[in-house]
């Protein structure tokens, strides 16, 4: 089931844009950037509040990556209640979260991603009117975490070696954590960062040597953007 309305003869168009959820434009906030699910956890809670004038719809879900996929055809191993609902001006949504079990790998993390649409109230318009709705989309990291991986997210950035490949700069993770970059910075030169998986490889389009310096920032499971240090082998 969806929220998005056929097109009617007044010209409804929704319009959805993926935004971030300190967007001025979007109503609900998600308490949080992150999303971290321990294996032991009977359910996990996100808390969804309305700051907008105007009660929302929301419809929330997870899926595995792809951001085009339906919800509906979405195949996860979470439960997430309610699916659906409406948030009053100036109210709160709890949603809950719960691992159902399946062969997630119990040596590392596995990443899925928490969506939290919004659509606003429909306003009454005049039969000449044309009316343009905006349904904003939110979009977060859901961590599931195996208890007993050895060591802390927090430092997992730190254990990340770093290597020059031609005109490319490559980062090998060998921890069982995803290390989420923000940006990396090489001889002045600055790209925008990305997650490298656990036990994985990123590379970035970069001209290095070895022994230059690379520099940064990533996001910790608080969601803070911290800055990194490391020299390039």
């Amino acid at each position: 089931m969806s929220f998005f309305p056929r097109n009617t003869a007044h010209a409804f168009c929704l319009v959805a844009v993926a935004l971030f959820t300190t967007s001025s434009l979007a109503s609900v906030v998600i308490t949080g950037t992150r999303v971290i699910y321990p294996s032991d956890a009977k359910e996990v809670s996100v808390k969804l509040n309305n700051v907008g004038p105007s009660p929302v719809l929301i419809q929330s879900w997870i899926d595995t990556g792809d951001t085009a996929a339906k919800p509906a055809a979405i195949q996860v191993p979470f439960v997430l209640t309610p699916p659906m609902n409406r948030v009053e001006p100036s109210k709160g949504q709890t949603l809950r979260i719960s691992y159902t079990g399946g062969a997630l790998p119990m040596d590392r993390e596995s990443v899925f991603w928490l969506n939290v649409l919004e659509i606003p109230a429909k306003k009454m318009a005049k039969a000449e009117d044309n009316l343009l709705q905006m349904a904003f989309r939110s979009r977060i990291k859901l961590f599931y975490r195996p208890v007993g991986l050895v060591g802390n997210a927090n430092d997992a950035v730190k254990a990340v070696t770093w290597s020059a490949k031609g005109n490319s700069l490559q980062a090998i993770n060998p921890t069982p954590y995803h290390v989420s970059f923000a940006s990396i910075t090489v001889n002045g030169k600055t790209v925008e960062g990305e997650m490298v998986a656990p036990h994985g490889t990123q590379t970035f389009t970069l001209p290095v040597k070895a022994g230059n310096n690379v520099t940064g920032n990533f996001v910790n499971d608080y969601g803070a953007v911290n800055s990194f240090n490391a020299i390039i082998k």
